[in-house]
């Protein structure tokens, strides 16, 4: 842990052109991880889905691409590129993309 991709390092970069969608997959690139936090960049083919499931931190999803539905505890979200959406800690939540999404996630843990 404690680690920060070279790729990202004094670059100014287009977020939406730093990964790539993969046909029928979830893709995901690590920016930062650290013991007080992750920042990852994800792409959603569409269809794909990261199912219900909890963590014990406070993540911020930034939509940089397409769109996609985001459940937290029951309740749905439309969001879409330029959007933002606040996962508290300790609430189920899932992701399904209805068509192809990118997103930023950053996961505070302390």
């Amino acid at each position: 842990m404690n680690n920060i991709s070279q790729e990202f390092i004094e670059k100014s970069v287009t977020l939406s052109k730093a990964i790539e969608y993969s046909k029928g997959s979830v893709v995901s690139k690590t920016i930062i991880d650290k013991k007080n936090g992750t920042v990852t960049l994800f792409a959603f083919d569409k269809g794909q889905n990261l199912s219900e499931h909890k963590t014990p931190f406070d993540a911020l999803v930034l939509v940089l691409d397409g769109k996609s539905e985001i459940i937290i505890n029951k309740k749905s979200f439309l969001v879409k590129s330029g959007n933002m959406i606040l996962m508290p800690a300790n609430v189920p939540h899932a992701v399904n993309a209805h068509d192809k999404f990118k997103m930023l996630l950053i996961m505070i843990k302390d």
